[in-house]
């Protein structure tokens, strides 16, 4: 059994690939990885994004079993080795159960699901030969809560990365490879401003800790749980929510 004890938040040597690297919460992770010593390869769907200094682009559809193959075989053919991937891409819908249809639904799982599914089905068996790797998704306190301005297809996309998150983190065990999720409650985000159409309402009376979230917040968490200081950590859904939700 691989085992790999915890030490310093320091990501030298290690490649990282993202998945919805132009968000503003994947930019952030991105930049904070870099800033931690790792090679950073930035993905989106956008043919161009400056993600910041000595970051890769690459451009990708995680909706795409094809465009997955291409991408992440060229990643490992120029590094070598991926030992992080975090799985930010995502995209959130408000309608209620009975307004929302079969196109919003479908559309939501495959960003949200399969856009975890598809590179983490292509790197979690390498991850497993090599003997070490970390697998971060985001997650959302909605799949803990029932949501907070989103509707059923996100809180039910969601849910299945969770789920899906712990069966890795259950069958990477032996094998070193890690799998955690990051559980955001509302984040100042494009997204964010979405769904509550540029009014959201005061954090001073449904967040404990008084403020909705940053994106810079989130990428701490990621680079905790994606560094060595999270080595004993694996099948966790950590929340990131002002104390919006306590487990």
């Amino acid at each position: 059994m691989a085992q790999h004890l915890s030490g310093p938040a320091d990501l030298t040597g290690q490649v990282a690939l993202i998945t919805g690297g132009a968000g503003a919460m994947g930019r952030a992770i991105s930049q904070a990885f870099r800033d931690a010593g790792a090679t950073v390869v930035a993905t989106d769907r956008a043919e161009n994004e400056d993600i910041g200094p000595g970051i890769e682009y690459r451009q990708y559809d995680v909706t795409s079993i094809e465009q997955t193959d291409s991408v992440i075989d060229a990643v490992l053919a120029k590094h070598g080795k991926v030992d992080i991937l975090v799985l930010c891409a995502g995209t959130i819908a408000r309608s209620t159960l009975a307004e929302s249809t079969d196109e919003e639904w479908q559309s939501l799982f495959d960003v949200n699901v399969m856009g975890v599914v598809h590179p983490a089905r292509k790197l979690f068996p390498i991850m497993c030969e090599k003997g070490y790797g970390k697998i971060l998704a985001a997650g959302s306190i909605a799949a803990k809560n029932g949501g907070v301005a989103s509707g059923p297809a996100y809180v039910a996309a969601k849910s299945a990365v969770h789920g899906m998150v712990r069966w890795m983190a259950k069958a990477g065990a032996a094998h070193g490879v890690y799998a955690n999720t990051l559980a955001p409650g509302p984040v100042e985000t494009a997204m964010w401003a979405s769904v509550t159409s540029g009014k959201p309402p005061s954090a001073a009376g449904s967040v404990p800790l008084g403020r909705y979230g940053q994106a810079e917040d989130i990428a701490q968490a990621a680079l905790f749980l994606c560094s060595p200081a999270s080595n004993w950590i694996t099948g966790t859904s950590l929340d990131i929510s002002g104390g919006m939700w306590m487990d």
